[in-house]
């Protein structure tokens, strides 16, 4: 048998006393609890957001960097704001010319043995959020990562969705 020490006197009022019992709940039945642990859904958007399908033969061509771009924008030497601004400014001019394909350039990111804090990499982390809020974002069909040929890692495709057409009835 384990023999026990007594508490030291000191150490005992350090020992902050113990918190109260927390009132117990009324039950609920099984349904209110199914309720009330189901995910509210998040809010419609008001307007689509970038794709992020393409159908095959869209994506094997991409990947092989047989797609010539329609546009190439280069973000490099850009502060945050003004990167954000020549790509909003870019995306207009592409979707009124009728572009299917934007070749965007943002740098490489910062590789993983990089000392932390760093600041290379700071256009390409946000690149994703400002193509899901732009006021393009419903034009837009997928973003994909850029064969070598034209940038690999360093740049993103931005493939634009077909204009609709007008159904005369």
């Amino acid at each position: 048998m384990a023999t026990v020490k007594p508490i030291d006197p000191r150490r005992a009022a350090a020992v902050p006393a113990p918190l109260p019992p927390a009132p117990a709940e009324p039950p609920r039945s099984l349904r209110a609890r199914r309720v009330a642990a189901a995910p509210t859904p998040a809010p419609v958007a008001a307007r689509s957001t970038p794709g992020t399908t393409l159908d095959g033969s869209w994506d094997k061509r991409l990947s092989r960097g047989m797609v010539q771009p329609d546009a190439t924008v280069d973000l490099h030497g850009h502060t945050l704001n003004s990167a954000y601004a020549m790509l909003d400014d870019a995306l207009g001019r592409s979707i009124a010319r009728g572009d299917r394909v934007i070749l965007l350039i943002t740098g490489k990111p910062p590789r993983p043995d990089s000392e932390r804090p760093h600041a290379r990499g700071a256009i390409r982390a946000a690149v994703g959020d400002w193509l899901h809020s732009s006021r393009h974002a419903d034009a837009i069909a997928a973003v994909r990562g850029a064969n070598p040929r034209h940038g690999g890692s360093g740049a993103l495709y931005i493939v634009l969705r077909r204009p609709r057409r007008a159904r005369i009835s």
